[in-house]
């Protein structure tokens, strides 16, 4: 067994086990670690696959965005989770039903694919040579080149959204005392008063 072997049976084992645990974990907020280790070891698997990008990608927006954020909500929201799982039993059928139909999709596409007759010959061929260019830096040449227009457009986009969402978001409540930089920097010395605080003593 090579250490290439032994990382992706590692990676995997780990992964299938915090998926399980990620809807077997009573505690919101341990599913939600459960969910950031799984995470990881899928963007370890996409390393083993030479997919840097996807794993950057995966560590970056999911573990760094998504569940991060996710994890806060449910640490700062006061949610009775027992009173949340006193009514699933109501959906226990239509659950179920769902549950046989996604069963059955699965195991039509399981026993039912195959290679196509056009892909057969190019799993025969011999692996390309590698490029000199990892795909990171291939990415980044797409990306600041050919489609730097609508690269630039999707940033601008996510900026007027985010200020959007701190617009919609952001209320002033009446009668709290806010600072004025402009109303200190022009007081002048009338109605201040300098007093000498001797050490260990207040005013």
């Amino acid at each position: 067994m090579t250490l290439a072997t032994a990382f992706f049976y590692l990676f995997s084992a780990v992964m299938l086990a915090s998926a399980v645990m990620v809807i077997a974990s009573r505690n919101p907020v341990h599913s939600v670690l459960f969910l950031i280790l799984a995470f990881f070891n899928a963007a370890g698997l996409f390393l083993l696959l030479g997919a840097e990008f996807l794993a950057m990608i995966l560590v970056v927006v999911y573990v760094g965005a998504v569940a991060v954020l996710f994890l806060f909500v449910v640490m700062m929201l006061d949610i009775d989770f027992g009173e949340l799982r006193s009514g699933a039993m109501q959906y226990l059928p239509i659950g179920g039903l769902i549950g046989v139909i996604l069963a059955v999709e699965l195991i039509l596409v399981l026993t039912s694919w195959a290679f196509g007759p056009e892909i057969a010959p190019a799993l025969a061929s011999p692996a390309p040579e590698p490029t000199v260019m990892d795909n990171v830096a291939a990415l980044g040449a797409i990306l600041y080149t050919r489609y730097v227009l609508f690269f630039q457009l999707s940033g601008l986009i996510l900026l007027v959204a985010m200020i959007g969402a701190i617009v919609l978001t952001l209320r002033h409540k009446e009668g709290v005392r806010r600072q004025d930089i402009a109303a200190q920097v022009a007081r002048n010395k009338s109605g201040i008063e300098i007093r000498k605080v001797e050490s260990g003593k207040g005013i």
